[in-house]
């Protein structure tokens, strides 16, 4: 008497899956429009590698411009306000290597990329920070990166809720609001304290110069592209560096690499919580060259990358 109903409920399981993956395409497509339709302000907590931080979060769009503010409530003070995503200025630690750095690129959250790397499914209900949400699972289809289980608000698809997680499902990353509101911030929220630096102090640092187009990766993990590049010139050094950065839609890590000039240097293998730090030398006939591969990848993605780095003038060995 059991067959009948148990193989309609086998059935209609079967067929639904399409449909949930169909519906976590939507919420994510939302996802990506969020940040750039929707004015927030918030407090939220961080998560990583067992340390905690609170934060409060101004969001606001407005006239086709997004403008954004975060604070540190604990801890050593930490400011970052952002204009389209380019920082404008920073405090705390921060300011020591933010500003070196080049803004990254927009990330233009595609479902439909990322479902040939990414099983994409709605996996349940939750309710967060006051506000009910729907619960996205992002599940690797390879050992090359990392997942991710969002809580996407009801309302207005914003991550109210988000746990990065390696492939045994423990958890690395967590960020989670405690209270958020949808209500325009004031220009008086959004304004920088004295003790934000401006970034382009510090950018001015390391001038950019043309980036070296003779480096490739013998190997990357699926679905990675190159989406930026960059060389700096340290003023002190008078060293170039150069970078690579990689893209997967949602993941991301970047190559960086130096000329040792005769220098002695330790090769490394760290992490912290999500972040990974691999560097190996490599030998080319203009001498040896520090690689380094960090992000949050894997720590065999990045040894594997690392170990991938190829110059058009490394040796060929016999």
């Amino acid at each position: 008497m059991r067959a009948i109903p148990l193989l309609t409920l086998l059935l209609s399981g079967w067929f639904a899956l399409p449909a949930h993956a169909d519906e976590a395409q939507d919420w994510l497509t939302r996802l990506g429009r969020a940040e750039q339709q929707q004015s927030f302000q918030g407090t939220f907590v961080y998560e990583r590698n067992g340390s905690f931080s609170t934060h409060d979060i101004w969001h606001r769009v407005q006239e086709g411009q997004v403008r954004e503010r975060l604070l540190q409530l604990d801890g050593s003070a930490q400011e970052v306000v952002r204009v389209d995503g380019r920082t404008q200025c920073v405090s705390g630690t921060l300011v020591a290597g933010l500003g070196d750095s080049p803004d990254s690129p927009s990330r233009a959250l595609d479902p439909q990329k990322l479902k040939a790397f990414y099983d994409l499914a709605v996996i349940g209900k939750s309710r967060v920070a006051g506000r009910y949400s729907v619960i996205v699972s992002v599940t690797p289809r390879d050992q090359y990166r990392y997942g991710f289980e969002l809580h996407l608000d009801r309302e207005t698809a914003l991550p109210l809720k988000s746990l990065l997680l390696n492939d045994q499902g423990q958890l690395l990353e967590r960020f989670q609001f405690t209270q958020l509101k949808t209500s325009v911030p004031d220009d008086r929220d959004l304004q920088p304290s004295g003790e934000c630096t401006p970034v382009a102090v510090t950018s001015a640092k390391a001038p950019e110069v043309e980036v070296p187009q003779d480096w490739r990766l013998d190997w990357l993990p699926p679905g990675f592209q190159m989406v930026n590049s960059s060389a700096h010139k340290d003023s002190h050094t008078k060293i170039t560096v150069s970078s690579l950065m990689y893209d997967d839609g949602l993941a991301r890590f970047s190559v960086f690499l130096e000329p040792l000039n005769g220098a002695t240097v330790t090769e490394t293998r760290t992490q912290l919580g999500p972040t990974v730090a691999v560097s190996r030398r490599v030998n080319t006939l203009e001498g040896e060259v520090m690689v380094t591969v960090v992000g949050e990848i894997p720590i065999g993605t990045a040894e594997r990358i690392a170990l991938s780095v190829r110059s058009a003038t490394t040796p060929v060995k016999p």
